[in-house]
C-alpha cells in the first residue's frame, strides 16, 4: 500500500513544488558492494540513520551523483580497485558519505580476490626482516663478548689515538683553560707601577681591572701582590726576589709604618670586595694563609700586617675566626704569635672600643682560648694579664680574668650539684668548696649565688602552692649551716637576698614564701638585721617589688623596734654603769 501524499512545499515566492517521494526499499541496482567483497550495505546519512534509495523523481544532479557511485563499484567487482573518493563526495543531504577506501598493500590496490595473498606475502617479508635483524645483532653480540675482543666505551670523553694530521673537535666543557699566572702577575705589576702612590688610582685601576681579568681565578696572586708586592710561593718567601720587574714597591709591606696610612691601604681593600664580592672568601683565605707564615716575614712586616688586620676587623670586613691561624705551634713557640696578638688587638681597639672586641672574640669562641697564644709552660692567667697589662691591653686582661673567673664558676657549679644530690655530709662540702675559693682566687660573694642555685637545684618541688611553702622550708632548714659559713660578708648577705627575691619571683609557687625564708634565714643567721634592713630600703631588686616589700613591712618593723629598744637599752645600761662608778 502506497503511503499518502505529502503536504505540498511553499517557495519564497508563493509557489508550491511537490515533495519527491522515495520508495520504501532501495532498488536492487542501487545497491552499493563493499570494495573488499564483503556484503552490500546501505547508503548512510550524514548523521548516523539509514536514507532510502531515490526514485525516479529524484533531481538529475543526485541521480548522476548515484550512477557514478554504481559505476565505481562495478569496477570494483571486476577487480581494478576503485580509487579514493575525493573530499567532499557525499555531502548530499540526500546520499551517504563515501565508504573507507580499500587497504593498500606495498602501493598497489587489490581486488577483493587478491587481497589475502598479498598480506600474507607483506607479513613473511616483514617476519623475514625481523628474524634476519635478530640474528645480525645476536652475532654482534656474541664478538663483542668474545674473549680478548676490543671493548669500545661509547661515553669516554677521551679520543683514541689517530694519524698524524687528523684533525678532531672536543667539547667545549671539556677545554681546560690555561692557568697563566704569570700574564696575571705583570698586569697588575704594571698597573700598580703606573699609579704609583695614588691609592684612589690604585683602586680605579683595581675596579676597571676586574672585567679584563680573571679575579676569582687569580685571587691568591692579586693579593699577594697588593700585600707583598710579588707572589708569594708555600712558606712566606717571594718567588720572583732577585727580578725587580717583576715585584712592585706600592704595596702594604712597603709602605710607612703608620695607622693613617694602612688604613687608607685598608680602603683599598674595602673597595675591591665590596666591588666583587667573590673576593671575600678568597681574601679571608688569604690571610689565614699569611698569619701561617708570619716566620718569613720581617718584624716591620708582621707589625704593618697586624696593623692591617687589626683594622680590617674592627670595619667588619675580616670575621675573627681568621685569628684561629695564630694558635700554630710553629708561631707560638717563637713567640711570634703573643707580639702579633698584641699588635692586631691594639689597631682594633684604635678603631673600635674594647668591649666590640672582646664581644667579638666571645661570639667566635676564641674568649676561651687566648692563653694558647703563649707556649704551654706559660699559658696561666697570671703570665697573660701581665704580658697585656705591660703592653698597655688591660682591658684584655681583665676580660680573660671574668672569662677564666666563669668558666671556675661552671665547674663548681656542676660539682656542687653533684655532691648535693648524692646528699653528701655538709661537713665536706664546707671544705671542698673552702679549697676551691682559694685555688681559683673566687670572692664569697660569688660562692654564695651558686650556693644557693645549687640547693634550691637539688630537689623537686611540689606543684601545689599550699604544699611547696613547707617542703622549702624543711629544705633550707637543712642547708642552713651551709649557707651561714659563706655569708660572713654584708654584700655576701646582700647578694643572696637578692637571689631568693628573684628566685620566689621566677617561681610564681613561691610568691608568698618569700618572707617565711627569710626569717628562716635570719632565725639561723644566715642574715643579719642590717642586711635585711638595707635590703628593705634600697637593696632590692625589681622584680616584684610591691609584693615582697609588703610582705616585709610587719617583719622590718618589729626589726626597727627591737633595733630602737636595744638602742634605749644599751643607754640606760651606760648611765647605770656610770653612777655606779661614781
Amino acid at each position: 500500500m502506497a503511503p499518502p501524499p505529502r503536504p505540498a512545499l511553499a517557495s519564497r515566492r508563493g509557489q508550491t513544488r511537490q515533495r519527491p517521494r522515495v520508495p520504501a526499499t532501495p532498488q536492487p541496482s542501487e545497491q552499493l558492494h563493499s570494495p573488499l567483497g564483503a556484503q552490500p550495505f546501505p547508503l548512510q546519512r550524514r548523521g548516523g540513520g539509514k536514507v532510502k534509495a531515490a526514485t525516479a523523481a529524484t533531481p538529475h544532479s543526485a541521480r548522476r551523483r548515484f550512477d557514478f557511485r554504481a559505476q565505481r563499484a562495478a569496477r570494483a567487482e571486476r577487480g581494478g580497485g576503485p580509487r579514493p573518493p575525493a573530499r567532499g563526495v557525499g555531502s548530499c543531504r540526500l546520499h551517504s558519505n563515501p565508504p573507507p577506501p580499500p587497504r593498500a598493500l606495498a602501493g598497489r590496490w587489490y581486488g577483493p580476490g587478491e587481497r589475502g595473498e598479498a598480506l600474507a606475502r607483506e607479513c613473511s617479508c616483514v617476519a623475514l626482516f625481523f628474524a634476519a635483524s635478530l640474528c645480525a645483532a645476536a652475532a654482534c653480540r656474541r664478538a663483542l663478548l668474545r674473549p680478548g675482543s676490543p671493548r669500545r666505551n661509547f661515553m669516554n670523553k677521551h679520543q683514541k689515538p689517530v694519524l698524524t694530521g687528523q684533525r678532531f673537535k672536543t667539547r667545549k666543557r671539556d677545554e681546560k683553560e690555561k692557568f697563566e699566572p704569570t700574564v696575571f702577575r705583570d698586569t697588575i705589576i704594571q698597573g700598580l707601577n703606573e699609579a704609583g702612590n695614588d691609592l684612589e688610582a690604585v683602586a680605579k685601576f683595581l675596579d676597571s681591572t676586574g672585567s679584563r681579568l680573571d679575579y676569582r681565578r687569580y685571587a691568591d696572586t692579586l693579593f699577594d701582590i697588593l700585600i707583598a708586592g710579588s707572589m708569594l710561593a708555600p712558606g712566606g718567601t717571594r718567588i720572583d726576589d732577585n727580578d725587580k720587574t717583576k715585584m712592585t714597591s706600592h704595596c702594604v709591606f712597603s709602605a710607612d709604618e703608620d695607622h693613617d696610612t694602612i688604613r687608607n691601604y685598608a680602603q683599598v681593600f674595602n673597595k675591591l670586595i665590596r666591588r666583587y664580592k667573590y673576593l671575600e672568601k678568597a681574601f679571608e683565605e688569604e690571610i689565614k694563609k699569611l698569619l701561617l707564615f708570619l716566620k718569613a716575614f720581617s718584624e716591620t712586616e708582621q707589625t704593618k700586617l697586624a696593623m692591617l688586620t687589626g683594622i680590617l676587623l674592627g670595619n667588619g670586613t675580616l670575621p675573627a675566626a681568621i685569628l684561629t691561624s695564630l694558635f700554630t705551634d710553629n708561631i707560638v713557640k717563637e713567640g711570634i704569635a703573643a707580639s702579633f696578638a698584641v699588635k692586631l688587638f691594639k689597631a682594633w681597639i684604635a678603631e673600635k672600643d674594647a668591649n666590640s672586641v672582646t664581644s667579638s672574640l666571645r661570639k667566635a669562641n676564641l674568649d676561651k682560648r687566648l692563653l694558647e697564644l703563649f707556649p704551654a709552660n706559660r699559658q696561666n692567667v697570671e703570665h697573660f694579664a701581665k704580658y697585656f697589662t705591660d703592653a698597655r691591653l688591660k682591658e684584655l686582661s681583665d676580660f680573660l680574668r671574668v672569662q677564666q673567673s666563669l668558666g671556675t664558676r661552671k665547674e663548681l657549679q656542676k660539682e656542687l650539684q653533684e655532691r648535693l644530690s648524692q646528699e653528701c655530709p655538709i661537713k665536706e662540702v664546707v671544705l671542698y668548696v673552702k679549697e676551691e675559693m682559694k685555688r681559683n682566687d673566687l670572692p664569697e660573694p660569688a660562692v654564695i649565688g651558686l650556693l644557693w642555685t645549687c640547693i634550691m637545684n637539688a630537689v623537686e618541688w611540689n606543684k601545689k602552692e599550699e604544699l611547696v611553702a613547707e617542703q622549702a622550708l624543711k629544705h633550707l632548714k637543712q642547708y642552713a649551716p651551709l649557707l651561714a659559713v659563706f655569708s660572713t660578708q654584708g654584700h655576701s648577705e646582700l647578694i643572696l637576698l637578692q637571689k631568693v627575691q628573684e628566685y620566689c619571683y621566677d617561681n610564681i609557687h613561691f610568691m608568698k614564701a618569700f618572707q617565711k625564708i627569710v626569717v628562716l634565714f635570719y632565725k639561723a643567721d644566715v642574715l643579719s638585721e642590717e642586711a635585711i634592713l638595707k635590703w628593705n630600703k634600697e637593696a632590692h631588686l625589681a622584680k616584684g617589688k610591691s609584693v615582697f616589700l609588703d610582705q616585709m613591712k610587719k617583719f622590718v618593723e618589729w626589726l626597727q623596734n627591737a633595733e630602737e629598744e636595744s638602742e634605749s637599752e644599751g643607754e640606760e645600761n651606760e648611765d647605770g654603769s656610770t653612777k655606779h662608778n661614781l
